[in-house]
């Protein structure tokens, strides 16, 4: 049981940084302010250590990781290219990110509760994932 639960929590983790990586990229290009520039790169540079980690925690397991949800990815991928089509400004990149991250917060949370039986190594990596999702909502309010 704690194996599958690990294995499990590891993949949504995975799947989350994915999601965030890919989510910061798309809007990077689209940033006038340097300050939250580097604030998003950041985040998506300490996503990106989380994911060298949660690698090879999955490798151990013979796992290949998971991907995001290809509907979800394409549902965020619509919103946030009409969004910024509409009104291109720090402050929707801010406000969409702020809703990337509430939803990583939420769903990490979830799966830490689902997945009780996981390994303290793989909790401790979500409770970094679900801490780094929720300073960079605070840090980027001031776009809003």
């Amino acid at each position: 049981m704690i194996e599958q639960d690990t294995i499990k929590l590891l993949r949504e983790c995975d799947a989350g940084i994915k999601m965030g990586v890919s989510s910061i990229e798309e809007v990077l290009e689209y940033t006038h302010s340097d300050k939250l520039k580097k604030l998003l790169s950041d985040c998506r540079d300490e996503h990106s250590k989380l994911a060298i980690e949660i690698k090879g925690l999955l490798d151990k397991y013979s796992d290949d990781g998971k991907d995001p949800n290809p509907i979800a990815k394409g549902m965020s991928w619509v919103k946030t290219n009409v969004m910024l089509t509409m009104k291109e400004s720090d402050a929707t990149i801010a406000d969409l990110i702020t809703d990337g991250c509430n939803m990583g917060v939420k769903s990490l949370n979830k799966y830490l509760n689902q997945y009780e039986a996981a390994d303290e190594v793989s909790k401790d990596i979500t409770k970094r994932l679900i801490n780094l999702e929720e300073k960079l909502a605070i840090d980027i309010r001031g776009f809003l």
